[in-house]
């Protein structure tokens, strides 16, 4: 259980301080494109260099990544048109679709996927995926565009932890870690499979008390 609880305490706050949009005096300092990226300079891209279209700044940010981070998305389409890299990562290994998974911001993240951005990447120190992360902090909404962009449901990242698991165990127990549940299993995530001591979303949902999940996995036959 100790080492169960690290685990959890790591995972959390490696996610709430591994998505670093730029600070300000990095924005104050962008230039070209980056700075296109940031105000929402869309024609920009248009008469930007192609070398420049996958341009890294200080923290290993594409002008792609500066966009999503910056809700810019005239610019993100205007990036995939001139054919911007949409998987890039970061120097944490996020790419733009987990960037505004963990965001829960729901317009950016349709802007990405419609312009061909995938969210099958599998992302992070955590070898997770952009579908781990918005379950992990109860981004329903996120949770449902991700799995109907067919974001892989049962990846197992390399705390041993699905989607279903981080819903449980970093998460409250409350509506709307309630409704990832639901969607993931009304998906047909596999509530069977175990977290590294052989605990599955079931166990851990009632060691936890939390009863309306208890319920959703008896429903879907979890044991």
């Amino acid at each position: 259980m100790k080492a169960l609880l690290a685990a959890m305490l790591i995972a959390a706050a490696t996610l709430a301080t591994a998505q670093v949009g730029p600070s300000a005096v990095e924005a104050a300092a962008y230039r070209g494109l980056f700075a296109a990226a940031w105000h929402g300079d869309a024609e920009a891209v248009a008469s930007a260099e192609r070398s420049a279209l996958n341009a890294r700044d200080g923290h290993g940010r594409t002008p792609l990544h500066v966009a999503t981070f910056a809700r810019r998305q005239d610019v993100i389409r205007a990036l995939a048109k001139a054919g911007a890299d949409l998987g890039a990562l970061d120097n944490d290994r996020y790419d733009a679709v987990t960037i505004a998974a963990v965001a829960d911001d729901e317009a950016t993240l349709a802007v990405l996927l419609e312009v061909g951005a995938s969210a099958k990447l599998t992302t992070s120190r955590y070898d997770g995926t952009a579908l781990i992360a918005a379950a992990h902090l109860g981004h329903d909404d996120v949770v449902r565009q991700l799995i109907k962009a067919g974001a892989p449901l049962d990846h197992v990242n390399n705390l041993h932890w699905t989607a279903l698991i981080e819903a449980v165990v970093l998460g409250d127990g409350g509506p709307r870690h309630q409704r990832v549940v639901q969607d993931l299993l009304a998906a047909g995530a596999n509530p069977q499979l175990p977290d590294r001591d052989g605990r599955t979303p079931l166990a851990l949902a009632r060691s936890r008390g939390y009863l309306v999940m208890i319920r959703q996995f008896e429903e879907a036959g979890a044991r």
